[in-house]
C-alpha cells in the first residue's frame, strides 16, 4: 500500500510517494512538486563483479517528451540520447550522491530519474535530486543521506528559492546547491545542513554573495529532509550489513616498509610523467616482491599503496607546508599565452599554466548557425556554444577517440556560463559565436584553462567582451582545526584534497563556480577564506591575460562575414519576404549574401562582400521604403483608367496619376501617353490621412529640365 508524505517546500507544496510504482526496485519514489512529477528508482546489485575495486554507479537523467504532450522529432519518433540539459542534471546527481556510500561499497548501482510531468513554474531538477535521495533513503542499499538540492536566485537583491523560470530570468544568480544532514547541530539544532554540492553562475556579483546565497540554500533544505526522515521512520528498510574488512597490519607494514622510500622519492618530481613513471616502478616493484607466493594479495597491496600516497601527499601540504612542484599555498603556475597564432581562424589563442595547455578557437557565424536546444520545457536558440575537447594524447595516453562524454559536456558547460555574462547583446553583435578548447596538455584544471584562453580567443576575433575573464581551480585540506585551502591545484592534490571548487569571473564579480565537498562541517569563515583567496588568484591571472590582449580587437577577422542589420517596420517583414520567399530569393540570387528577418522587423545581412551587402541593403529598403512628398521616383503602370493611371512606385505601392497630371499640355485620353507596364518617371504630391497617394508626371518632368 502506498504512502504519500507531503510538505511545504519555498511557498509550494511537494511530496513524495513509497511502495506505489516500479515495486521491484530497491528503493522508488514518486516525486509531485506542482504539476512537475518525477519516477526516481534506486538499484544495487547483491553481488560484486570479480576484481572491482571502485563503486560502479551510473545515473541517467531523463526527461519523456510526453512530459510536456509532445511527440519526439526525427525519423524514429522516440527518445534518443541525452540532451545537454540531461547529461549536466545527471553529473549533478552523480556527484552529489557518489561521495556518501561507504568506501569498501562495490556493488554495482544505478539511479534513474525520469521526468513524466513538467509545468513552468516547478523545478524538474530539484524535484529529481529529493527523489534520489528519498529512494536511497527507503531502500536497504546503505547510504549516508539525506541530501536535498534547491536552486537560489536574486531577484531585486532578494534570494529566491526555487523561483520559476519567468522569475529566473529576472534573477542575477543562478545556483543548484546539494545540502546534507549532519548531526549533531551545532548551536542548539537537532542537526545542521552541511553543504555537498554546487553549481551554477552569476552575473559578476561578489563573494559574500556567494557565501549568503549559500546560507540562504541550505537553511531552505530543512522542511524536504525532515520530510525524509518521517518517511525513513515509516517506510525505510533495514540497511544491508556492509563488513568492515580486517587490517592486516603485517601486510600493511610490510608495504609500507618496501614503498615509502620509492613514494616519497616520486613526490618529489615536479613535472607530472616523471613523478607518475616513478609510482608506477614503485607499485609494480612492491607488488612483485609482496604477492610471489600470495598473487590474490595484489589487490591489497595496491589499496595500501593508495592509502600511502594519499597520506605522503597530505602530510607535505599540512605538516611540512610544501607542495610537490615547491610553491606556496597561494602561488599560482607560471603562466603564457598568445593570440592571433592560427591565421584563418576568426580568433586564437593558446593559453599555458604550469603543464596544463589549451588551444582555443573562436567562430563567427550568422544567425542560420545558431543551435536550437529542444528541451521538454522547450525550445532555446542558442548564439553562443561552447565545446571543450579532452584527447587522450593531453595526459600520454592512446586511446581511440570517441564523441564527447559526460565530463566534456560538463566542463563545457561550466566555462560557457563563465564567458556568457560578458557577451554584448545581440543587437550590438549580431553573430552566432563558437568557442572550441582543445586540451593539449593536462596536469589540473584544463576547464579553468579553457575559460582564459577563451576570453583571450573572443578578444583575439574581435568580439566586444565588456571585460577580461579568469578561472581557477581551488583545493582545501583539513585535518582536525587545521585547514589549508591552495590556490591553482594540480591533479594530485584534488585527488587527495577534501574539497574542489573552481571560480571563474572579472575584477567585478563571479561568473559561474562549481564545488565538490567530501568534508562535513565546512563553516561560512572557511568558506569565505577560500573565496577571498580564489578571488587573489583570479585578479593575478586576469593581471597576465592583460598583458598578452588587453581589450577586443577593433575590427573582426577579414575571413569571417560581414553582418548588417537593417530595421523595417514589422508590418513591412512581407513586403522583404515577398509571396513564397520571393523577393528574398531574388536578393541572395542577385547579391549572394545570406539574409535573415525577423518578426519584430529586424533584417541582418551577411556577406564578406561588402560591395554585395550593401546592394543587399539598398534593395531591402527599397521594398520597405515609405512614398516620401516631392520625391520622384521610377514606377510602373499597373492599371489604366478613364481619369488617370494607378502607378507602382515602390514594392506594393500604388499612387494615383491623374490625367490631369500627366502633361503641361492637355491630354485627352491616357493610353495617348501611357500603356499598362510603361515605367514612368513620377513625383509624389500627397499622402493623404488614408495613405492615398497623388502623382505627377508633369512636375516629375519640370524638375528634370522639361523633358
Amino acid at each position: 500500500m502506498s504512502k504519500l508524505f507531503s510538505t511545504d517546500f519555498a511557498g509550494r507544496s511537494i511530496s513524495l510517494k513509497a511502495d506505489y510504482v516500479a515495486g521491484q526496485a530497491d528503493g522508488a519514489i514518486l516525486a509531485q512538486y506542482g504539476d512537475t512529477i518525477v519516477l526516481v528508482t534506486a538499484v544495487s546489485l547483491k553481488t560484486i563483479r570479480e576484481g572491482v575495486d571502485f563503486l560502479p554507479m551510473t545515473v541517467d537523467y531523463q526527461e519523456m517528451t510526453f512530459a510536456a504532450g509532445k511527440i519526439p522529432g526525427g525519423f524514429f519518433k522516440r527518445e534518443g540520447r541525452p540532451n545537454e540539459k540531461e547529461i549536466l542534471t545527471s553529473r549533478i546527481i552523480d556527484r552529489s550522491l557518489r561521495p556518501l556510500f561507504p568506501k569498501n561499497y562495490f556493488h554495482e548501482t544505478q539511479i534513474v530519474a525520469s521526468v513524466l510531468s513538467v509545468d513552468e513554474e516547478n523545478d524538474s531538477d530539484v524535484a529529481a535530486m529529493l527523489a534520489a535521495s528519498a529512494a536511497l533513503e527507503i531502500s536497504n542499499i546503505p547510504f549516508k543521506g539525506p541530501i536535498a538540492g534547491v536552486r537560489i536566485g536574486r531577484v531585486d537583491g532578494a534570494f529566491v528559492c526555487n523561483p520559476s523560470v519567468a522569475l529566473q530570468e529576472k534573477s542575477d544568480i543562478n545556483l543548484f546547491l546539494v545540502g546534507r544532514k549532519i548531526v549533531p547541530g551545532t548551536e542548539g539544532r537537532p542537526y545542521d545542513v552541511n553543504l555537498v554540492m554546487m553549481e551554477g553562475g552569476a552575473n559578476e556579483v561578489g563573494e559574500e554573495t556567494i557565501v549568503e546565497a549559500i546560507g540562504f540554500g541550505l537553511e531552505a533544505m530543512r522542511p524536504v529532509i525532515d520530510l525524509q526522515d518521517r518517511m525513513r521512520q515509516e517506510t525505510g528498510k533495514a540497511k544491508r550489513v556492509m563488513a568492515i574488512p580486517a587490517v592486516d597490519e603485517v601486510l600493511a607494514a610490510k608495504v609500507a616498509e618496501a614503498a615509502l622510500p620509492g613514494l616519497n622519492e616520486g613526490y618529489g618530481m615536479p613535472r607530472k610523467l616523471e613523478r607518475y613513471a616513478k609510482l608506477g616502478d614503485v607499485r609494480k616493484e612492491v607488488v612483485r616482491m609482496l604477492s610471489v607466493d600470495d598473487p590474490s594479495l595484489k589487490g591489497k597491496i595496491l589499496e595500501i599503496i593508495e592509502s600511502l600516497e594519499r597520506r605522503i601527499l597530505r602530510e607535505m601540504i599540512l605538516r611540512d607546508n610544501r607542495r610537490i612542484d615547491g610553491r606556496s599555498n597561494t602561488e599560482i603556475r607560471p603562466i603564457s599565452s598568445e593570440i592571433g597564432l592560427l591565421p584563418r581562424v576568426h580568433g586564437s589563442a593558446l593559453f599555458n599554466r604550469g603543464e596544463t595547455q589549451a588551444l582555443v578557437t573562436v567562430t563567427l557565424g550568422t544567425s542560420h548557425d545558431e543551435q536550437r536546444m529542444d528541451y521538454i520545457a522547450g525550445e532555446e536558440m542558442r548564439s553562443f556554444l561552447l565545446h571543450y575537447n579532452f584527447p587522450p594524447y593531453s595526459v600520454g595516453e592512446a586511446k581511440p577517440l570517441r564523441s564527447p562524454g559526460r565530463r566534456e559536456i560538463g566542463h563545457g558547460g561550466l566555462s560557457r556560463r563563465a564567458l556568457l555574462p560578458v557577451l554584448p547583446p545581440k543587437e550590438e553583435f549580431p553573430y552566432t559565436i563558437r568557442v572550441v578548447s582543445e586540451i593539449l596538455s593536462s596536469n589540473g584544471s584544463s576547464s579553468m584553462a579553457t575559460v582564459c584562453g577563451g576570453s583571450l580567443a573572443l578578444m583575439d576575433a574581435g568580439v566586444p567582451v565588456r571585460d577580461t575573464v579568469a578561472g581557477i581551480a581551488m583545493g582545501l585540506l583539513k585535518e582536525g582545526d587545521q585547514v589549508v585551502i591552495l590556490s591553482d591545484i594540480l591533479g594530485d592534490e584534488d585527488h587527495a584534497g577534501d574539497m574542489d571548487f573552481k571560480v571563474c569571473g572579472t575584477e567585478k564579480g563571479i561568473t559561474s563556480l562549481q564545488m565538490d565537498i567530501k568534508i562535513d562541517n565546512l563553516t561560512g569563515d572557511v568558506l569565505r577564506k577560500a573565496l577571498a583567496q580564489a578571488r587573489e588568484g583570479r585578479l593575478f591571472i586576469i593581471g597576465k591575460l592583460r598583458e598578452t590582449a588587453a581589450q577586443p580587437r577593433q575590427d573582426i577577422s577579414i575571413y569571417a562575414p560581414r553582418i548588417t542589420t537593417v530595421k523595417v517596420r514589422p508590418d513591412k517583414v512581407r513586403d522583404v519576404i515577398g509571396s513564397g520567399g520571393k523577393n528574398i530569393r531574388q536578393i541572395v540570387a542577385e547579391t549572394g549574401v545570406e539574409i535573415n528577418v525577423e518578426d519584430d522587423g529586424t533584417v541582418t545581412i551577411a556577406s564578406s562582400d561588402a560591395d554585395a551587402a550593401a546592394r543587399a541593403v539598398a534593395m531591402v529598403k527599397w521594398l520597405t521604403e515609405d512614398a516620401e512628398v516631392g520625391k520622384i521616383y521610377k514606377g510602373t503602370v499597373k492599371k489604366i483608367v478613364d481619369f488617370g493611371a494607378f502607378v507602382e512606385i515602390l514594392p506594393g505601392t500604388e499612387g494615383l496619376l491623374h490625367i490631369s497630371q500627366l502633361a503641361k499640355e492637355r491630354v485627352n485620353k491616357v493610353t495617348d501617353i501611357l500603356g499598362e507596364g510603361d515605367e514612368v518617371m513620377v513625383k509624389v504630391l500627397e499622402v493623404d490621412k488614408q495613405g492615398k497617394i497623388r502623382l505627377s508626371r508633369k512636375e516629375a518632368l519640370g524638375a528634370d529640365g522639361g523633358r
